[in-house]
């Protein structure tokens, strides 16, 4: 006799500092299977960190990007979405403005659905779930590391089947954050460069406070700087998401991608095959993140390579919508 295995079809929407990404999926026996994948830039963030609002400009391009996404949920029949938004809308004082928008784009395709802010816990919680999914042979604890745009999640923890999180952080910084703070010159002069890394050892000081670090024997790094990152080490001349996903990487070419990305003009990153144009400003900030972590865990795990998962927060609430 066959067995049925029931499928929902469900949508998930992860809004950050730098972009807005879609997931379509079809959710069978707890697990995904992918229908289509989106990302755009929209920089929601740019200016939070200075003003504490969002801009009109920011909106407009979030909205445009949200109706495009609303189509999709539409043509492909989504049952169930779950929009969340991060780092950038937990700091904004005029919040409301995007949620309000949110509900009248999601509202007519999907009944009563709006976004949500998330705490940084759950955001971590969600990352490191969607990671860690396909990482059955890697060595336990890992350390998982979402480099967003406006804060970094650190999260440490077994399978999920084993526990799953065990502690988390949610750093206050990113790479449009810490871009926006720091990194004002083209390329970024040596000033520039001591400030931002003080910086990030400050804010990740904190996470790495809080989280027990030296238990760990993986570290995954998930989203747009560590994806191209691995890109870039891997001599991509055009990203290539399936060779990225799960692939490992020696700090020694880790640290000299990174190092490449801090020193470069924008012209210059720019003309590097794998980088998406709405990374080409912030990535060298990514980078500086990416250093520090390095040396800090390879100091106290004695870990000495990078495993990049396309996986993310995005696989992370659609499961959660299982």
């Amino acid at each position: 006799m066959d067995i049925i295995v029931e499928t929902n079809r469900v949508a998930a929407i992860d809004c950050g500092t730098n972009s807005i990404r879609l997931l379509i999926a079809d959710l069978a026996g707890g697990r995904l299977h992918d229908v289509h994948r989106e990302m755009r830039i929209v920089r929601l963030g740019e200016g939070v960190d200075a003003t504490g609002q969002f801009v009109p400009e920011a909106l407009a391009r979030t909205h445009a990007a949200l109706v495009d996404y609303a189509a999709l949920l539409k043509q492909f029949d989504v049952g169930k979405v779950r929009m969340v938004a991060t780092s950038a809308t937990r700091d904004a004082a005029n919040r409301d403005v995007f949620f309000a928008m949110t509900a009248e784009v999601l509202d007519p395709v999907v009944s009563g659905a709006i976004a949500e802010v998330i705490s940084g816990h759950e955001e971590a919680e969600l990352s490191f779930n969607g990671a860690v999914g396909e990482l059955a042979h890697a060595a336990v604890p890992f350390v998982v590391v979402d480099l967003g745009g406006g804060s970094t999640e650190v999260v440490v923890g077994s399978g999920v089947r084993d526990g799953g999180v065990q502690a988390s952080f949610s750093a206050d910084i990113g790479c449009v954050r810490l871009t926006e703070r720091c990194l004002h010159s083209d390329p970024p002069t040596a000033t520039e460069i001591a400030a931002a890394r003080e910086v990030v050892r400050e804010r990740l000081g904190e996470a790495l406070r809080a989280v027990p670090v030296d238990q760990a024997k993986t570290w995954v790094g998930v989203a747009g700087t560590f994806t191209t990152i691995a890109a870039l080490a891997q001599r991509m001349t055009t990203y290539d998401p399936a060779a990225i996903h799960l692939s490992r990487i020696g700090f020694p070419d880790l640290l000299a991608v990174c190092e490449q990305l801090v020193g470069m003009t924008r012209k210059q990153r720019a003309a590097l095959g794998p980088m998406h144009e709405g990374r080409v400003d912030v990535i060298g900030g990514g980078s500086i993140v990416v250093e520090e972590l390095a040396y800090a865990l390879g100091q106290r795990a004695g870990i000495d390579e990078l495993v990049v998962s396309e996986h993310d927060i995005l696989d992370g609430i659609a499961l959660s919508l299982a």
